[in-house]
């Protein structure tokens, strides 16, 4: 009776988790998605400012700027991707695990030489005169 409400609220944690995660990618790829359509719109905007307005008229200025930004967006797009499928909950749980375990065992390794420095039974004993 008790393994069943155990196993349940494992999978319930699990479910929550993958929820959780499936929620921060889409909302992920969304902002990506609304970049591209701010990236389209605000390049039609420059090439209109710098041709139609002729702001700047005597220079191409709006080529740099799409360039810059178009460079930005391919970041974004790579970090979106590609960065999180590689680097993405389950790679942060297994260095985290690693951090832990190095710990564990250092903590283990200082408690071995504070044992063999300071034995308990050395320091449990009564001095008598």
């Amino acid at each position: 009776m008790f393994s069943k409400n155990k196993n349940r609220s494992e999978v319930d944690l699990e479910q929550h988790e993958m929820l959780e995660n499936a929620q921060t990618r889409i909302k992920q790829k969304k902002r990506l998605y609304v970049h591209f359509v701010i990236f389209l719109i605000g390049s039609v905007f420059m090439i209109l400012i710098n041709k139609i307005l002729k702001y700047g008229d005597t220079y191409d200025w709006f080529i740099w700027c799409i360039t810059f930004w178009a460079f930005l967006f391919i970041i974004h797009a790579f970090n979106v991707f590609i960065t999180q499928k590689f680097m993405g909950k389950d790679w942060e749980r297994a260095q985290r695990e690693k951090l832990v375990a190095k710990q564990k065992k250092r903590i283990s390794e200082i408690q071995k030489e504070i044992e063999t420095d300071f034995p308990l039974a050395k320091i449990n004993k009564k001095i008598e005169p």
